[in-house]
């Protein structure tokens, strides 16, 4: 698809005019689903609320060099609006979890579980109710008429001599995939969470970058996707783990009491997310190892071939923009057949 008002030349699109694409999707994916995220029946709807904003903070993290500065500088206030809705995700997701762990135990055992997850409620309403102010309020309105009005004008004044996506997407992933891999390796046995937090949203971040160029990337980026969202999808679970523990630790230590076969019951759920945490540091080693292998080499590969396609060192595809048939892809033995970036209902994110 190409945004309206801006053809791609013989050499591709544009870095802006990609960019321009994005944010519609993405915007269109805001509207589709903030309904839902108000109504707070379908804890998925907020999911992938959130999901939009993080697209659109990441897309103008990615182009903030050849985007219009009313445009970079949204992204800031993308990143209050992720804090906002990110408190009543959390909620929705220990909730979720409380119910899942709950199947597993004796009818009495449910019953001391009732306390809490009525206490997890009422956190969840309040958080949703704060979350209601941060929609309606005249900062994330304006924000979204910035983002509207600002991809309008980005369509209307796309000039030729804009630099190429094939040139600013590699450049992009590769910088980000650097960051992603100094932070693995700073972690070791006795990292606190906080570095595997990093780690988490380095991961995220290079995800997003590679979902923006997709469609230039091909099929390499499929399986590099893939194995990012399972590394993203581990440490998010660790991450969801951490917080309901913290979570769990704040609700025994106020002041309202809460019965003593609950608080045991907290207790143990306390100790079930500890070994949920443990797991997750014990296979790290083998995501990353699955991010950073043949995967990357495969997708790194293609990349190189965009970039010297794009600087004239190989031919490009009139109507693709990109190297012509018949240049070799490296592709994984294991690579399966490319699908759609697209997200899934996970209750880690």
């Amino acid at each position: 698809m190409q945004p309206a008002g801006a053809v791609a030349g013989p050499e591709g699109p544009s870095a802006p005019q990609l960019a321009l694409t994005q944010l519609r999707e993405h915007l269109t994916d805001w509207m589709r689903h903030e309904p839902g995220a108000r109504a707070g029946h379908d804890p998925e709807e907020l999911h992938q609320l959130r999901v939009a904003v993080r697209r659109i903070e990441a897309t103008l993290g990615v182009f903030k060099h050849q985007l219009p500065s009313r445009l970079a500088n949204a992204r800031k206030t993308a990143k209050g609006v992720l804090r906002a809705l990110g408190t009543a995700r959390d909620l929705d997701v220990q909730l979720m979890e409380l119910r899942q762990y709950c199947k597993q135990l004796s009818a009495s055992e449910r019953s001391a579980a009732a306390p809490l997850e009525a206490r997890l409620k009422a956190e969840r309403a309040r958080a949703h109710s704060l979350m209601l102010g941060m929609l309606d309020s005249e900062a994330t309105r304006h924000w979204l008429e910035v983002l509207n009005l600002a991809s309008a004008d980005l369509a209307a004044a796309a000039v030729p001599q804009e630099p190429r996506a094939a040139t600013v997407m590699p450049e992009r992933v590769r910088a980000r995939f650097r960051k992603l891999r100094k932070a693995v390796r700073k972690l070791d046995a006795r990292s606190p969470m906080e570095a595997y937090h990093l780690v988490r949203r380095r991961a995220k971040q290079l995800r997003y970058s590679i979902e923006c160029g997709a469609g230039l990337f091909g099929r390499p980026a499929e399986t590099m996707l893939r194995a990012l969202r399972r590394m993203q999808d581990s440490l998010g679970a660790q991450q969801d783990a951490h917080m309901a523990k913290i979570r769990l630790a704040a609700l025994a230590a106020e002041g309202t009491p809460l019965p003593p076969e609950t608080l045991f019951l907290m207790g143990r759920l306390a100790e079930h997310h500890l070994a949920g945490t443990r797991e997750v540091r014990r296979t790290l080693s083998r995501a990353w190892g699955k991010v950073s292998g043949r995967r990357w080499k495969a997708l790194r590969a293609r990349m190189q071939e965009l970039s010297d396609a794009a600087s004239g060192e190989l031919p490009a595809d009139p109507e693709t923009g990109v190297v012509a048939p018949g240049m070799p892809i490296v592709v994984p033995p294991e690579a399966e057949l490319p699908t759609p970036p697209t997200e899934g209902a996970p209750l880690r994110h």
